[in-house]
């Protein structure tokens, strides 16, 4: 995600209690979610997924190079990862979403992300869902 000058957070759950595998921030705010799935069983298994598009301005998948690509929806990006690096081989469509899920949000990824530094500096801080 760095090398896309995106900065992600995982395991994020948002106001619904699903968790969402990363959440990441583009240097001009956009809120992107990249849902993992290992394989095409992975996928077929979890239709949690579009929930998700109500909470970022674009949706991913990230899967491995072996894993048929084909099976994914066309309308959500996807990136093609491995032990070296990751690859977008298709972006996601811009779908802006509600100005008070994205303040509650970030604000949540804000409060996370500063409880997971916290907690590293002090590791007997017990961190908040």
């Amino acid at each position: 995600m760095a090398s896309l000058d995106l900065f992600a957070l995982a395991e994020v759950t948002l106001a619904t209690g699903r968790r969402a595998d990363l959440v990441a921030i583009s240097r001009v705010g956009e809120i992107w979610i990249i849902e993992i799935k290992s394989s095409k069983e992975d996928l077929r298994a979890d239709q949690k997924w579009p929930e998700y598009r109500a909470f970022c301005d674009r949706l991913f998948f990230a899967t491995a190079p072996d894993v048929d690509q084909t099976l994914f929806p066309a309308d959500a990006g996807l990136i093609i990862a491995d032990a070296f690096g990751a690859d977008t081989v298709r972006d996601a469509p811009l779908h802006a979403f509600a100005p008070s899920t994205r303040k509650a949000l970030l604000v949540r990824l804000g409060r996370v992300g500063a409880a997971r530094l916290s907690a590293l500096m002090d590791p007997s801080l017990v961190l908040p869902e």
